[in-house]
């Protein structure tokens, strides 16, 4: 069991459930789980959760196309607290398919929850011996 996952311990069914929806979200589906690992990395770097942003830095110089777009999207999404304007989001629609937005948005708002999540309870990194 992982730091974050013990801080939902207070109730095995929400623990469980959101185990099973953060799998699902990671995993390849209409978007790679490579793209939204940039994603997450990205998200993490200011969410606030020093235990999520511990596990690694966006790595542009592996980026193609649509992870940049996606990337970049999360960037515009943490600039702007959630408040993404209309035509930001719009650029999506000319790089993604319905089904691929929609994951994607998904997606930054599952993990920002996490993120936030780990920051409220100032979850720190984990030290491997």
């Amino acid at each position: 069991m992982t730091p974050f996952q013990k801080l939902l311990n207070f109730n095995p069914t929400v623990k469980l459930l959101w185990r099973n929806i953060s799998e699902e979200l990671e995993k390849d589906n209409y978007l790679s789980a490579q793209l939204k690992e940039e994603v997450r990395k990205t998200l993490a770097q200011v969410n606030g959760c020093l235990y999520c942003k511990a596990k690694g830095t966006p790595n542009p110089q592996l980026y193609d196309e649509k992870t940049a777009v996606c990337t970049g999207y999360a960037e515009a999404f943490l600039q702007s607290k959630g408040q993404t304007s209309p035509s930001v989001t719009n650029v999506l629609d000319k790089y993604l398919t319905k089904e691929e937005k929609d994951e994607l948005l998904t997606f930054i708002c599952f993990i920002t929850a996490s993120q936030y999540l780990g920051a409220l309870h100032q979850l720190q990194p984990t030290i491997i011996k």
